[in-house]
C-alpha cells in the first residue's frame, strides 16, 4: 500500500475531474495533506473517494454522504454508520418505487391519449 496518491492518480483511477475532488474537499468530505500547493491523498482519502462515488451512484446527496461519514467518525462508529446507511437505503428504495409507479401511470396516460388521438384522426378520415 502506498503512503500518498496525487490528484492526477485519483482522477484517473476513478474517472473524475480534479474539480470534483476539489469540490469534495471544499465540502469537507476529504482532507488531503498539503505539501506547498500539492495535494497528497492518503489511502484513507482514496477509500473515502470510492465511498463518496458509490454513494452518488446510489443517489445520495452530498449532505447525506457527509452525514454518513460523520457518523462513522463518532461513537457508535461503524455500527451507527451501517444503521444510518440502512435508513437512507430504505428511503431511496421507497422513493424509486414511487417514481416507478408514477412513470407507469404516466405511460398509461400517454398510451390512452395516443389511442384517443389516433381514433379521432380516423373519425376525421386522416390516416396515420
Amino acid at each position: 500500500m502506498r503512503d500518498y496518491y496525487s490528484i492526477t492518480e485519483l482522477t484517473r483511477e476513478f474517472g473524475i475531474s480534479t474539480r470534483t475532488l476539489r469540490f469534495y474537499e471544499d465540502e469537507g468530505l476529504i482532507n488531503p495533506m498539503r505539501r506547498g500547493r500539492t495535494r497528497l491523498y492518503r489511502p484513507s482519502d482514496r477509500q473515502l473517494v470510492r465511498q463518496i462515488l458509490r454513494g452518488r451512484r446510489l443517489g445520495f446527496s452530498v449532505a447525506e454522504i457527509r452525514e454518513i461519514i460523520e457518523v462513522y467518525k463518532a461513537p457508535p462508529g461503524e455500527v451507527g454508520q451501517l444503521k444510518l446507511m440502512l435508513t437512507h437505503i430504505e428511503q431511496k428504495q421507497q422513493d424509486l418505487r414511487q417514481k416507478r409507479r408514477d412513470l407507469e401511470d404516466t405511460l398509461e396516460e400517454l398510451a390512452s391519449a395516443e389511442e384517443a388521438c389516433v381514433e379521432r384522426l380516423a373519425e376525421l378520415g386522416v390516416n396515420t
